[in-house]
């Protein structure tokens, strides 16, 4: 698994491991199913406190991004189980609204943002479908 921690990062230490995984799914790297390294394993790999990776599973385990089979590890969930939150969309909205406002003050036209925006979707499913 490819988790790279940022020190000087805003973003706690467990949020980033969260993303990057959530992150790894999107693109189709980890697919529905894959097993992830236990909370040891992977807290040796990416040098950090198993108490951090374990906040961050448990995080991932509650959006059911991944699910956790006793005596068996821990898996990457089927798409079906992901919890769909309303309030997380409107977060998201929220946050979109915050990121117009500054490109409108960055001079980033409307069309410059969209092109950005359908890029990344683009680069999403394009790591799908090389995988």
């Amino acid at each position: 698994m490819f988790i790279t921690i940022q020190a000087k990062s805003q973003l706690p230490l467990y949020e980033q491991v969260v993303q990057q995984v959530k992150e790894l799914v999107a693109k189709g790297i980890l697919k529905e199913g894959e097993q992830l390294p236990s909370v040891r394993e992977l807290a040796g790999q990416i040098v950090l406190n198993p108490n951090t990776v374990s906040k961050a599973y448990k995080e991932l385990e509650r959006q059911g991004v991944i699910m956790t089979l006793r005596g068996k590890g821990t898996f990457i969930a089927e798409s079906s189980n992901r919890l769909v939150d309303p309030g997380k969309r409107d977060l998201i909205k929220e946050q979109l609204l915050r990121l117009v406002i500054e490109a409108n003050y960055a001079s980033i036209t409307k069309n410059e943002f969209l092109t950005w925006v359908e890029a990344e979707y683009r680069a999403l499913e394009g790591q799908k479908d090389e995988n």
